[in-house]
């Protein structure tokens, strides 16, 4: 294997590059994640094996050396690796806040949501439409982003007021070119809006995911089993749920767009019916993974890879999603092709095994909603002249900074 470091650009901007790099070079990759050191797994079967392996943590505290003290405070992904929630946990820590948290999301609650969001999105596009014609319109900033937060902000009760600051605050989570200094400082922002909503909510619950959460935290902390979430557990579940469910999915609706704007042929099928929507938000999630990398997992103990490659007990694991969408070992010759008709759209998008993502139903339902009511109002969409899209400043996050559109032609 080749033994070469490769230092992943935290501005987002090789990706492309990076991701071939990552799929020609066989199960594992040595990377330079912001100054320390990582796998790279980018081949799909290796990636989904280590996925439901025991031999494989997510718990930085217990299994990894380096954490805390090269860490915390001096590494810009120290909240990542940090957090004491599911999304950290392992074996039996996992298993009681996963159950704490799935009632949530549930299939049924999921579905009875579909309304709220056709309504949701039904207002975004009417104000859209007063964009005169010819004009652009940044749709990431107008469309992709205030969805999800509707939807997550009413899910977990999050008052408007306190919406914006919260996405700015999400948005510098996964913001891949900050200093330690400034993750730090922004990771002191989002813990104080947390404490104020749990401290809100205490006061005045409400049918909402952050009242049950901490309505189980408080009477399970009376029983004294042993089961109960600690406060630091409940702010960071509730930091889990609302960055998850807005970053990834204002990708996943903001690709979408782009990638179907790229490829008008595509967006016929879908016109003739030989596509569905739910088709191009597979693909889409296939294609363009929402999160390019996930920082991290470590190994437990030694875990040898085909080839030869062993990953050494305490080393960082880093998934690839993005590669592995366009891995030729799942797509053939034309994993690099955009085609909505694809016989099976298979990708790890989501995660696999015990930690895939809770909320994957409601990211599906809501691109699936956004990208077919926005086609069928803006039947003409286009990319505003002279457009060139820019990459969000993450290797995490796999967007665009702005989505410049003309959403009806001119008079002329």
């Amino acid at each position: 294997m080749d033994q070469h470091v490769l230092t992943l650009d935290p501005t987002g901007a090789n990706r492309y590059a990076e991701d071939a790099h990552l799929r020609a070079n066989g199960p594992a990759t040595r990377v330079d994640l912001l100054g320390q050191q990582a796998w790279a797994i980018a081949d799909p079967a290796v990636l989904k094996t280590l996925l439901v392996d025991p031999r494989v943590s997510k718990d930085a505290a217990r299994h990894w050396p380096k954490f805390p003290d090269e860490i915390v405070g001096k590494w810009p992904l120290a909240l990542w690796v940090g957090v004491s929630n599911m999304f950290t946990a392992y074996g039996a820590d996992h298993r009681r806040l996963r159950r704490l948290v799935s009632p949530a999301f549930a299939a049924r609650r999921m579905a009875a949501l579909a309304p709220a969001v056709e309504e949701m999105t039904a207002a975004l596009l009417d104000d859209l439409a007063a964009t005169p014609p010819g004009q652009s319109a940044d749709l990431r900033e107008r469309f992709a982003v205030p969805l999800p937060i509707q939807v997550i902000g009413s899910l977990m009760g999050l008052p408007e007021e306190a919406r914006q600051a919260f996405r700015s605050c999400v948005d510098a989570v996964f913001d891949t070119t900050l200093s330690a200094e400034e993750a730090t400082e922004n990771a002191t922002k989002v813990y104080g809006i947390l404490a104020g909503l749990v401290a809100d909510k205490r006061q005045n619950p409400g049918d909402d995911m952050t009242s049950v959460l901490i309505a189980a935290r408080d009477d399970q902390d009376e029983e004294g089993d042993g089961s109960a979430l600690t406060e630091q557990e409940l702010l960071d579940t509730l930091l889990l749920v609302v960055s998850a469910g807005y970053e990834t999915t204002v990708n996943l609706i903001d690709q979408g767009i782009t990638t179907l704007l790229a490829h008008p042929a595509e967006r016929a099928k879908v016109d003739a019916g030989t596509a569905q929507w739910r088709d191009v938000v597979e693909e889409t999630l296939r294609f363009e993974a929402p999160v390019a990398h996930l920082p991290l997992r470590y190994a437990v103990e030694d875990i040898e890879l085909p080839g030869g490659v062993t990953i050494r007990q305490g080393e960082a694991i880093l998934a690839s999603y993005a590669a592995v969408g366009r891995h030729p070992d799942l797509h053939g010759q034309s994993a690099d092709v955009f085609d909505v008709t694809r016989a099976g759209q298979d990708h790890l998008s989501f995660g696999y095994g015990v930690h895939f993502c809770l909320g994957s139903q409601l990211a599906r339902m809501e691109a699936e909603t956004a990208l077919r009511m926005l086609f069928e109002r803006f039947p003409d969409l286009a990319l505003a002249p002279d457009t060139t899209l820019r990459p969000l400043g993450s290797l995490i996050s796999n967007g665009h900074d702005a989505l410049p559109v003309v959403l009806q032609p001119s008079a002329e």
